[in-house]
């Protein structure tokens, strides 16, 4: 007899430079900026040469950024395939 198979997926705790960055839709860079001016969480000391971004403070911070009033960047892909009619048709 073949057991079941188990399939899941477990949730990061904590994720790397490039990969908290990725998951906020930032630039490393821009993350690491906001974190030294306290703008954003700060990584957490996971060992003496390995630091990472607690993902709940990641999830946290993200869901209390303020609603933009900015419209959608150049590069953001409106007005191409997606793009309400109204929108399109008054290009």
């Amino acid at each position: 007899m073949n057991s079941p198979s188990i399939n899941m997926k477990i949730k990061p705790l904590f994720l790397a430079r490039e990969e908290a960055a990725a998951f906020l839709s930032l630039s490393s860079a821009m993350l690491e900026k906001l974190a030294a001016k306290g703008d954003a969480p700060k990584p957490r000391k996971l060992s003496s040469g390995r630091t990472a971004w607690l993902v709940e403070e990641l999830e946290n911070w993200g869901r209390t950024r303020p609603v933009s009033d900015l419209l959608p960047a150049a590069n953001s892909g409106h007005g191409r395939a997606g793009a309400p009619a109204a929108a399109s048709a008054s290009m």
